[in-house]
């Protein structure tokens, strides 16, 4: 049957049969490549991968292993926050009264339509070429526009009306019905939301690096691969995967624990 749940043993069997799929398929096709070249770097050995390990943790070959966790780890953050907090302040008012979405959604729709990486240029005239502004206004401006026009469709479509005017019977005012009754019914969206927009974020902070800073993954992932130092990239690659996941699960545990109800 369709959705038909299955075992937690399945679950676990299954999921360890993809990876060994994906382990036991790039150990073949790096294989073939070592046979028809030795030195192959586009698809590295095991101990090509233990060798660039070894350079990122001794910061050897210009690799700042550290610095570059620390800066884009600052950006992402940064960004994402910012990004969030003005989404969730806007799309929220947005989303409870009309006034402001027809003051504000035609310019949000508007930008919400153009690249945020085709705005660098925009971007550079604003915050400048360098230092932390340039990479935080361009993840929090690249995710503002559809994580506010989402806020504001849930307030306006999982909150029923029914709910607002019983609120108002019982001698709410407008901030209690806004505090306590619409932004509790769709906090978790909000952090869905949010969840779902790590993952631009983390694109448009990688474009943002690679272009313009001396420090961070997308300007080590340009390094590297220009070297064909594949080892690395791949490397950095797989710990900004890491990265996103573990941040998906950390939203995950707190819609959980803020909205315990959602689940049901």
């Amino acid at each position: 049957m369709i959705r038909q749940p299955i075992r937690r043993t399945t679950r676990v069997a299954l999921f360890a049969v993809a990876v060994a799929a994906l382990v036991g398929g790039y150990a073949w096709m790096s294989h073939r490549a070592h046979v028809a070249n030795p030195k192959n770097k586009t698809l590295p050995n095991l101990s090509q991968f233990v060798e660039g390990w070894q350079r990122m943790i001794n910061h050897e070959g210009g690799i700042e292993f550290f610095e570059d966790v620390r800066a884009s780890a600052w950006r992402l953050g940064l960004g994402v926050g910012g990004g969030v907090l003005l989404a969730f302040v806007v799309g929220l008012a947005m989303g409870c009264f009309p006034a402001v979405e027809a003051l504000l959604l035609p310019p949000i729709s508007f930008f919400a339509k153009i690249p945020p990486t085709a705005m660098l240029a925009v971007y550079f005239v604003f915050f400048g070429v360098t230092g932390v502004q340039i990479f935080v206004a361009l993840i929090a401006f690249g995710i503002f526009p559809t994580l506010a026009q989402s806020i504001a469709q849930a307030a306006q479509q999982d909150v029923d009306e029914h709910t607002i005017n019983k609120s108002y019977t019982l001698g709410a005012s407008h901030f209690e019905v806004v505090w306590e009754v619409v932004l509790r019914q769709i906090l978790p969206r909000i952090i869905e939301n949010a969840r779902l927009s790590v993952g631009p974020a983390m694109v448009f902070l990688i474009a943002a690096e690679f272009a313009l800073a001396d420090v961070g993954f997308g300007y080590t992932l340009r390094m590297q691969s220009r070297l064909q130092n594949m080892n690395v990239v791949y490397t950095y690659l797989a710990i900004l995967a890491v990265a996103g996941l573990v941040i998906d699960g950390v939203l995950i545990r707190l819609r959980r624990w803020l909205c315990p109800w959602f689940r049901a």
